[in-house]
């Protein structure tokens, strides 16, 4: 049997998860919107952006916001690049959210919806 406290932090993670995930895909929705291409140093601002949302950190405790850092050993180029990560089956939480809204922009024919990973 679980525990309150095992309780309230799947939940408190879930809405995190499901918090992040929305700024994500509305920072990725300005520059789809705009028909700008998914390059990696634009997945890099995204993730910055996002990470930093005041109230992402107002709406969650920061060991909780920790857990969505990407970690030291996971680098990703920075460049100008468009992204392609058809190869990697590891990416951050904010990568893979703006990864997908790219994804489901392009699938749905947004206006110059770019290419974006593939």
């Amino acid at each position: 049997m679980e525990s309150n406290g095992e309780n309230l932090s799947r939940r408190q993670f879930a809405r995190a998860v499901h918090d992040l995930e929305r700024i994500t895909r509305q920072i990725a929705g300005r520059y789809i919107d705009k028909g700008v291409p998914l390059t990696w140093r634009l997945l890099h601002a995204i993730e910055a952006e996002a990470v930093a949302d005041l109230g992402f950190a107002g709406r969650h405790e920061a060991a909780l916001r920790e857990l969505f850092a990407r970690p030291d050993d996971f680098h990703f180029p920075e460049t100008d690049d468009v992204v392609d990560v058809a190869s990697s089956d590891a990416l951050p939480a904010v990568f893979a959210f703006a990864v997908d809204a790219y994804e489901r922009a392009s699938r749905q024919d947004r206006p110059r919806a770019v290419s974006a990973a593939h």
